[in-house]
């Protein structure tokens, strides 16, 4: 396979990481990639709510503006 990773590459890659840094390491390494992952996950779901909830607020007004121009 020209330019692809092949498994046997990937695990002996593996390997030279577990002798040099150790499984424990790896293991942190990981979580910690895991929390990062999750909290830019949850800071962009905070921001798109709060661009809906501006839109919404938004087109709230307008509506009230023109029930108020109408009456």
């Amino acid at each position: 396979m020209l330019g692809g990773i092949s498994i046997w590459q990937l695990l002996i890659v593996l390997a030279i990481l577990i002798l040099i840094f150790g499984t424990k390491k790896l293991k942190n390494l990981g979580s910690d990639l895991g929390g990062a992952v999750k909290g830019f996950k949850e800071a962009v779901n905070k921001e798109d709510m709060d661009e809906e909830k501006k839109a919404d607020t938004q087109s709230k007004v307008i509506e009230n503006d023109k029930n108020d121009k109408s009456a």
